[in-house]
């Protein structure tokens, strides 16, 4: 389980929730349970926070995950407590954050 994972909907606020594997590049649906908003609450559009939800990619802008949420998830994954499908994080100096990028996406 991939944990607090921020999901950018095509014309919403970015919502937080758990994923249950990381994302493979074939798939055309993202699985996810948990959802609420960036400030924790359940958002207006679902009923129960607990539920399942999938989101056809074509109503993601982007997704991320945090460096250290994927080890976790990884860790999780070598103690047997969940089955590891997510291929190994990129070295970090392969990485060019641009925090302006960030939040212009945000404030859209």
């Amino acid at each position: 389980m991939i944990r607090d994972v921020v999901i950018h909907l095509l014309s919403e606020q970015p919502v937080l929730a758990d994923l249950f594997e990381v994302p493979a590049p074939g798939d055309a649906n993202l699985v996810c349970t948990n959802l609420r908003t960036l400030a924790g609450k359940r958002p207006v559009f679902i009923d129960h926070v607990a539920s399942t939800f999938v989101f056809p990619y074509r109503h993601i802008r982007f997704i991320e995950i945090r460096p250290e949420q994927q080890a976790a998830s990884e860790a999780d994954a070598l103690a047997g407590k969940a089955p590891a499908k997510a291929d190994p994080a990129p070295d970090e100096g392969d990485l060019e954050i641009d925090e302006d990028f960030l939040r212009r996406i945000r404030e859209a």
